[in-house]
């Protein structure tokens, strides 16, 4: 067995097997996440390994191509994993023989007994504070998930010429606060607790944790526009839509007025992200590059769209960093990650550069 044990004495035995399990499912589900896992001091790195791993296994559940009832049971039957992961063999045993219809071979995997049993061992040896932590900001993510699929959630989506379109600003915000602001408010408490964060700065983090998760979720919605409109979703507010006669469902593009609105919103939700980042302690080294490594990509993916924004909302709708550029992150945020007033400056400079480049456009 490998002890994993920080400083505060938080120990966490895992089997060489288990330990190559998690990275191999890290890297499978998200090269990205992994990288910026692999910043994090252990046990911690665990703690959200397995975290996000099961926060993608209810993704799964949610993007699989089936009735609402189904997933709703599915959705169930994963809550009562996550209250008691020494039922796993006998859901995922049941989870074998479904044929989870619109998922690729790895994700299928992970919800069988064969592929998914690790996870849930793993989950159920994590010590009781950290544990409940995963618990409870899971929970509410997929309780969320469960409204969303009922006829009387109170998040609204309805049909505009056949797709699923958000209602309202409010909406657009609660569902990034079900599917990211929770990873926010998780991965806080998660930090706090294991680098015993004083409670000052565990104030700022709490208050400003749920804006990161929607600022990361935000970035992905506008980067994967084009994308969710041709399965038939978008998330953007129809109460912005409807300033531009829903111009952006036809891939009509939108004037750039709109367009620099909309960027506004996420680049207001990048500026807490990087206030979140500032009020990290020196002390929890490996949290800061880590939460550097999702601030600096979600940036340089925004400039992008500002540095070619009359392809936005058409058909050519198409932007995403390259390999190169996520390697000068990891370098720029070794760089960094220690220097308040690099940071600041790093992220204004690009913040600058962001609302410039729509003002030019309009």
């Amino acid at each position: 067995m490998n002890k994993q044990v920080n400083s505060l004495g938080y120990r966490l035995d895992l089997s060489a097997a288990q330990e190559a399990y998690l990275k191999g499912q890290m890297n499978k589900v998200s090269r990205s996440f992994a990288v910026v896992v692999d910043c994090l001091e252990q046990p911690l790195a665990t703690f959200l390994s397995t975290a996000y791993l099961l926060c993608r296994i209810a993704d799964n559940i949610e993007d699989c191509a089936e009735t609402n009832e189904w997933k709703l049971a599915r959705l169930n039957e994963f809550l009562s994993l996550l209250d008691d992961p020494t039922l796993a063999d006998e859901v995922l045993l049941d989870w074998s023989a479904k044929r989870w219809l619109g998922l690729v071979p790895d994700e299928r995997a992970m919800m069988t007994l064969e592929g998914g049993r690790e996870l849930w061992q793993v989950y159920g040896s994590i010590p009781d504070p950290f544990r409940e932590i995963i618990h409870h900001w899971t929970r509410v993510m997929v309780e969320g998930m469960i409204c969303l699929n009922q006829e009387h959630c109170s998040l609204s989506f309805f049909q505009y010429k056949n797709i699923s379109v958000i209602k309202t600003l409010h909406d657009y915000d609660q569902y990034c606060f079900i599917v990211a602001g929770t990873v926010g408010h998780m991965a806080t408490k998660l930090a706090i607790n294991f680098y015993a964060i004083e409670p000052a700065a565990s104030t700022q983090l709490l208050e400003t944790s749920e804006a990161c998760g929607r600022a990361l979720q935000k970035t992905n919605i506008l980067k994967d526009f084009r994308e969710d409109l041709e399965r038939g979703y978008c998330y953007l507010p129809d109460e912005w839509l409807m300033q531009i006669q829903h111009l952006p469902l036809s891939f009509g593009g939108a004037t750039p007025g709109w367009k620099a609105m909309v960027y506004e919103n996420v680049l207001d939700e990048l500026n807490t992200a990087k206030e979140y980042v500032l009020a990290l302690p020196t002390h929890a080294a490996g949290y800061r590059m880590a939460c550097l490594l999702c601030l600096l990509p979600a940036l340089l993916t925004n400039q992008l769209a500002a540095q070619d924004s009359r392809h936005l909302f058409t058909a050519n709708h198409q932007y995403k960093i390259s390999r190169p550029t996520m390697m000068n992150c990891l370098l720029d945020a070794r760089r960094i990650a220690m220097d308040n007033r690099l940071i600041e400056s790093y992220s204004d400079r690009l913040l600058s550069e962001i609302r410039s480049g729509f003002i030019r456009s309009m």
